[in-house]
């Protein structure tokens, strides 16, 4: 039955979608829902959502659920998902799952939250460091499989399931975009038109990048006055408050606290963030717990921003040496002297974020994404 042809409901299940605007899955499940309710005049996608959200489409429902949408995804949210689930599982043509399954949230859906809706569980990430093989291959429970990239692909697919297709996550090509720097946003992150930006936006305790940033802009400063860092970073827990406090003391005492934004407000757009650098950084040191295609890097390639990042081999999917700029992960010196580089070499950055934005415009495209779930709804 074709999503064009009749009516199918469609259950997106994800945590809060609501501002801000500064968690991947639930972006990518909020403009994937938009987009396809677009193109078509039949689905009717339901969000859960928290607060009330403007400018929706026709098509979109929001089954306002959730209490919270801020900082982690609370238990007690968690439960109401859980709840509004089972409450409405004989409600929907579709049910499309946007998490990293679980064991225990993996046996819920197939033990208890079961009917006769066909399932699309989409994978941003597969825990290899938490499950073996074979615990991933019984927690995966669609009727179809979609997974952020060939490596977790072919990662299911060589333990015999035969039901996986790769779909990019697509972004909001119109919104991430180059744009010339805007002064007031400049004047209001504290940075001058004279500033030479550097954007990290990653977090505060996983990924084991932030002190490899701390210390290579302290060395950076040194050499560069004008440099600036943006620090666009939530704080999503007390770990994440204690760590910043950490960074905020250091900064302190090299006395280049004043050469820092902190970005974690929540009422700022991502896209203005990152077309305020000239530079993007992503050099982390583990990619676990982490979406395989980092939204955070996809975007400020968007944007027509250089990136340096880490040479991990899941970062290789995306990056290349005409798109990006690789470094040795845990080395704030390899860091330093790319930053360098790069502030030396105008021509080289402008080369880098050219070839960067062509290719997220090719191949991170929310209208393709799109197209591509669509048919899938079409063969469910």
């Amino acid at each position: 039955m074709s999503i064009f042809q009749s009516p199918q409901k469609i259950l997106f299940v994800s945590r809060p979608i609501a501002p801000p605007w500064d968690e991947a899955s639930k972006n990518f499940a909020y403009n994937l829902a938009k987009e396809i309710a677009t193109r078509s005049s039949t689905a009717e996608i339901h969000l859960l959502t928290a607060k009330p959200l403007p400018e929706l489409p026709v098509g979109i429902v929001q089954d306002r659920i959730y209490k919270f949408s801020q900082k982690d995804f609370v238990f007690s949210d968690k439960i109401r998902s859980l709840f509004f689930q089972f409450t409405q599982r004989n409600n929907f043509d579709i049910k499309q799952y946007f998490f990293t399954p679980t064991k225990s949230s993996s046996w819920l859906i197939k033990n208890m939250l079961s009917d006769n809706a066909k399932t699309i569980q989409t994978i941003a990430t597969l825990r290899e460091d938490l499950f073996s093989d074979m615990e991933i291959k019984a927690m995966m429970f669609g009727d179809i499989i979609t997974t952020y990239s060939n490596y977790a692909k072919n990662k299911l697919e060589s333990l015999g399931m035969t039901n996986v297709h790769k779909i990019y996550p697509g972004i909001d090509l119109n919104d991430y975009a180059p744009r010339e720097k805007s002064s007031a946003e400049m004047q209001k992150a504290g940075f001058t038109q004279d500033d030479f930006i550097i954007n990290f936006t990653g977090e505060y305790i996983r990924l084991g990048a932030m002190d490899t940033v701390i210390d290579s802009f302290i060395a950076v400063s040194q050499k560069i006055p004008s440099a600036r860092l943006s620090l666009a970073v939530r704080v999503k827990n007390e770990k994440d408050a204690q760590k910043k406090e950490e960074v905020i003391a250091k900064l302190k005492k090299e006395n280049v606290l004043q050469k820092v934004s902190f970005h974690d407000s929540g009422i700022y757009k991502m896209s203005d963030i990152y077309n305020l650098c000239d530079i993007s950084v992503f050099p982390v040191s583990t990619m676990q717990g982490k979406f395989d295609i980092p939204l955070a890097v996809i975007e400020t390639m968007a944007c027509g921003k250089p990136v340096i990042l880490s040479d991990l081999p899941i970062l290789k999917e995306f990056s290349n040496e005409q798109n990006s700029i690789s470094i040795p992960k845990n080395s704030p010196e390899a860091l330093t002297g790319a930053i360098i580089d790069l502030y030396e070499n105008k021509e080289k950055r402008e080369t880098l974020g050219r070839n960067a934005s062509a290719y997220a415009q090719q191949n991170f495209n929310i209208q393709k994404s799109a197209q591509e779930y669509i048919a899938l709804y079409d063969n469910l």
